[in-house]
């Protein structure tokens, strides 16, 4: 049975792979990018919304918003990086910092940053094996590249949804070289563990002769659940991967963070993968940014989406909803899952109405439900960013009963 259950998961992350072009592609490539820019024009603009994703805004809205952010910082009078120096270093010395690591390394992407942590590992544990879940990110998004590409070999502690335990990194029947551990893993909702269970698990790989690389894309608004800071929790790995585009709002690029000797070989690895780019001050400057913007509002993003999550509770029993699923019950971070029993593209086309007819943005895109989840459902997930904090329960119930007023019955 958790031969089965992890082989559902795996056939879930490859279907995920694909979610996000599977409604365009129905369409029709002639089709494809206007409805996807329709939408994005459409949810973005709304004049409610819980967040600002992403695709939201235009290219010289954004563009215009950067430069009047950078002209009140010492970077404006810089010259432009090249190769890596200037801001781009002055980003990795800032993230460091935060982590409290002694070093750090910037990459155009975070696909390219873990499978240069995790060869480099490789090369000295002598293990090319990793432990991961099969929901992180590498297994499902990456089209196969830490064995195409880098060498290495994934192995599963477990097959559910949920970081693994301690007692199941100790029970693997293999030796393994590193273990990768997700925070949050967010196919499985963007669930978290325990903060003591995260140190039994830490104990557990070590215990194995393991080192532990903490994929942390998310690992910013990590630390209300924990109660820890983010020196804290990085501080129980071996190696830590951020990015930026995901929660601090910039437009793209990570960091891996780490020991000296690591980042300097990483840099090397980073050049021979083709991501020594000649001028990225656009991406570290919107980093910078998020830096001193958008991670000490976190906190109040993960309270007020607890708020959210209680009121579409209250909101789909007061309506009669007969199967619906808001998970986690409790948001360990400011996003959550939301599973209603219906067509994703009835709810889909139900959240586009919404915004179009009263400019409020509740939900965006819709999706099957997961693989081993129960049938005809859908998913969307949630994210409360700044907008939302101005959504009283009330306001978010409201929106709510309109949305579901939109679906055919």
């Amino acid at each position: 049975m958790a031969h089965d259950r992890a082989m559902d998961m795996e056939q879930q992350g490859a279907e995920e792979h694909v979610r996000e072009q599977r409604d365009d592609q129905r369409e029709g490539p002639e089709q494809e990018l206007p409805a996807r820019v329709h939408r994005a024009r459409v949810w973005g603009g709304a004049a409610r919304k819980l967040q600002d994703a992403s695709p939201d805004g235009t290219v010289a809205a954004r563009l215009r918003e950067l430069a009047d952010w950078a002209a009140a910082t010492p970077y404006a009078d810089q010259p432009v990086d090249t190769y890596g120096d200037l801001v781009v270093e002055e980003l990795e010395r800032r993230v460091a910092a935060e982590l409290g690591f002694p070093a750090a390394a910037f990459f155009p992407t975070g696909t390219m940053a873990q499978q240069v942590a995790l060869r480099s590992w490789a090369g000295r544990t002598g293990n090319a094996v990793v432990a991961l879940h099969p929901l992180a990110h590498p297994e499902g998004h990456e089209s196969d590249a830490f064995g195409t590409v880098s060498g290495l070999r994934t192995i599963h502690p477990t097959g559910e949804p949920r970081l693994p335990t301690a007692d199941e990194v100790r029970d693997l029947p293999e030796p393994f070289g590193a273990l990768m551990v997700e925070l949050p893993l967010r196919e499985a909702g963007f669930v978290l563990p325990t903060w003591d269970e995260l140190v039994d698990v830490v104990e557990a790989a070590r215990e194995r002769d393991a080192v532990v690389h903490f994929d942390g894309a998310r690992l910013w608004e990590c630390t209300t659940h924990f109660g820890r800071s983010l020196p804290e929790i990085a501080g129980l790995a071996d190696s830590v991967y951020v990015s930026f585009y995901k929660s601090l709002g910039g437009m793209s690029g990570a960091v891996l963070a780490g020991p000296e000797e690591l980042v300097a070989e990483a840099k090397l690895w980073r050049h021979r993968y083709g991501g020594q780019i000649f001028s990225q001050y656009p991406a570290a400057l919107s980093a910078l940014r998020g830096l001193d913007t958008e991670l000490p509002a976190l906190p109040s993003y993960v309270a007020h989406a607890r708020v959210v999550a209680d009121a579409l509770r209250e909101a789909f029993t007061e309506a009669g909803v007969g199967w619906f699923r808001v998970h986690p019950g409790i948001p360990h971070t400011h996003q959550f899952q939301v599973w209603l029993p219906y067509d994703p593209d009835t709810l889909t086309a139900a959240a586009l109405s919404l915004a179009e007819d009263t400019g409020t943005t509740l939900f965006r895109r819709w999706f099957p439900a997961p693989v081993g989840g129960p049938p005809g459902m859908a998913m969307t997930e949630v994210t409360v960013g700044a907008p939302g904090l101005e959504w009283t329960k009330e306001d978010v119930k409201e929106a709510t009963r309109e949305f579901l007023s939109r679906i055919p019955d």
